[in-house]
């Protein structure tokens, strides 16, 4: 159990799930599984605007979700880490139990 004076931790923790309670995030965050992908190619697999997924992608990025590379002009996403990974697949074997 945490305590009261890391109680800061469990305010993060919150923040971070917070993230995951929006389904444009958890849609983009299921097509970043297949690996980098650009705004454009998630737009069209999403069928929605690039300026509503780059919305998105920037709230994912501020909370080291996923993480980006230019190649060229275009810009690269890909989840951050195998640790968000985790999370976004224990969520899935959570809700089918």
């Amino acid at each position: 159990m945490i305590t009261i004076k890391d109680e800061e931790i469990l305010f993060d923790l919150a923040d971070l799930f917070k993230v995951f309670g929006d389904s444009t995030r958890i849609r983009i965050m299921n097509v970043l599984f297949s690996g980098p992908t650009s705004v454009g190619e998630i737009a069209e697999v999403l069928d929605m605007s690039q300026s509503a997924i780059s919305h998105q992608l920037k709230s994912l990025k501020d909370n080291n979700l996923v993480s980006s590379k230019r190649s060229g002009r275009s810009m690269y996403y890909e989840l951050a880490d195998d640790h968000v990974k985790t999370i976004f697949m224990t969520g899935l074997e959570h809700i089918k139990e």
